[in-house]
């Protein structure tokens, strides 16, 4: 579009635009202020001795300060109706329109010229700093805008919210935004008719802007370079052609990133999602070839040719025996964390003593803490808990032996319960190496094993995970508290029962 047939439809734009009662009154009220000034000049100055000069002087001043507050057009008449007044009261004969001495003819003239010249100079400093300020507020918007839109990096909550935040951001009644991939039009309301989808369609494809001062509407394309990639369409306000096409790349920018951000999050959730595979099948692998060899080994001295003692028959069935378990039981675990993560399994929520879950505890985990010295820490009169104890006490007994394999087998294990608000909090202390600040974050998610213990204590990494799912699903938490060769101790509180 050139620059002549803007300037024309700017034109037709003003054209239209109706003078409303209001602004007539406003009018009406600005000419009536500066002839009252005018009038209230003349009627000191004829009962003041003064001269031409200082009457001439203080009609410039009048006029400089129409021009400076309403404008050239106002300030031009009023500089036509001073020199008339000027004229008829202070120039000779008096009380005429008549000019005796030539002289006083180019005074006349000179303070003409210079009335118009100077409002023409007073109105151009006033527009130039009405459109400065304007042009800082509406910098001021598009950085408010640009924060909004660049703080979501969800694409969905980005697309829902980018209209409100133009609504916002310039103070419109509403704003409409159309994207041709998506098919789809996104709305800060549906009660504004005039941001249809055909006129946001029909900008999206042709690319460029369409005005209507009229009516207060914008519709502004969406664009990444040369490459339409949607419009935008905004209804309450006129905003000048640079502010429109900074919003529309603002938008188009802010779309753009958050999709790239949403493409790169994936492809990072898929690496982790890889990895997280691999040493799934790295752990698993490990854990089950163990027993599987030990299983083998056995079955095959047994079937080898040659007398086999009834002790070591004895012993590798035992063996046998053993490994069986230790598979069944890894076995156990895979499938119990599935269902907890499907969350397909039902508690059974009865009310127990706290020191039932505890004995109870105790009692299973017999065989991994035998020889160890246990110490109870659990007062009189805590309230019971409403638990599935079989499910409980499976949290603690993983406690339990975690804290025998990681700690010597000399130092003591303290299990302790205490009232927490409405929960009752359980801890398992031992004096273990402890774990580093790091890992006590990630030793709940499931696989993870500590990088230290890894290679040397067998182990899925699927125990804490499963401890976890099993607190939370009674509405409680899990954590640790650790310090580095003075031990750790793991927490998690139950609800009491109602």
């Amino acid at each position: 579009m050139s620059a002549q047939q803007q300037s024309a439809g700017e034109g037709k734009q003003r054209a239209r635009i109706a003078i409303s009662p209001k602004r007539l009154q406003a009018l009406a009220y600005r000419y009536a202020a500066a002839m009252v000034t005018v009038a209230t000049v003349v009627f000191a100055y004829t009962r003041l001795p003064v001269n031409p000069t200082t009457v001439a002087l203080t009609f410039l001043l009048v006029v400089l300060g129409v021009a400076s507050r309403w404008g050239l057009t106002l300030a031009t008449t009023t500089a036509v109706v001073a020199t008339l007044a000027f004229n008829y009261y202070f120039l000779p004969p008096i009380h005429t329109f008549t000019v005796a001495d030539p002289q006083n003819w180019i005074a006349l003239l000179a303070f003409l010229v210079t009335a118009i010249v100077a409002s023409r100079l007073s109105e151009r400093a006033r527009r130039e700093a009405e459109n400065a300020h304007r042009r800082r507020k509406e910098v001021e918007r598009l950085y408010f805008l640009s924060q909004q839109l660049l703080a979501t990096e969800n694409v969905m909550e980005l697309l829902n919210s980018i209209p409100g935040f133009v609504r916002d951001a310039f103070g419109l009644k509403a704003a409409a935004m159309y994207l041709p991939k998506r098919r789809e039009v996104y709305r800060t309301g549906f009660d504004h008719p005039e941001l249809s989808e055909e006129q946001l369609e029909s900008v999206s494809s042709r690319g460029e802007l369409d005005v209507d001062a009229e009516q207060q509407l914008c519709f502004v394309p969406l664009r990444i370079g040369v490459r339409p990639v949607g419009s935008l369409g905004l209804e309450g306000a006129v905003l000048s052609r640079e502010t429109l096409e900074a919003v529309g790349s603002l938008v188009a920018i802010s779309i753009e990133r958050a999709g790239a951000v949403e493409t790169l999050t994936r492809n990072e959730a898929s690496r982790e999602s890889e990895k997280l595979r691999s040493a799934l099948l790295d752990s698993v692998t490990h854990e089950f070839r163990t027993p599987l060899t030990a299983i083998k080994l056995s079955v095959t001295t047994l079937l080898a040719p040659g007398d086999v003692n009834a002790d070591e028959r004895q012993e590798l069935l035992t063996v046998i025996n053993e490994e069986t378990d230790r598979l069944n039981r890894l076995v156990g675990e895979a499938a119990e964390m599935a269902q907890l993560d499907a969350q397909q399994v039902e508690l059974r929520r009865e009310s127990h003593p706290v020191r039932e879950v505890i004995e109870a505890s105790l009692e299973r985990a017999k065989q991994v803490l035998a020889g160890r010295e246990v110490k109870l820490q659990v007062p009189e009169g805590l309230p019971p808990v409403g638990v599935d104890l079989e499910r409980i006490a499976e949290v603690l007994v993983q406690l339990l032996e975690n804290a025998a394999k990681y700690s010597p087998a000399d130092t003591p294990i303290t299990i302790t319960a205490e009232p927490a608000g409405k929960m009752v909090s359980i801890s398992v202390a031992d004096r273990g190496p402890g774990i580093d600040d790091m890992e006590q974050s990630l030793i709940f998610e499931k696989f993870y094993r500590g990088r230290d213990q890894r290679y040397r204590i067998q182990g899925t990494g699927m125990g804490l995970a499963i401890a976890k799912a099993i607190v939370e699903a009674h509405g409680g938490t899990i954590g640790v508290t650790s310090q580095l060769d003075s031990g750790s101790v793991f927490h998690f509180t139950l609800p009491i029962s109602t």
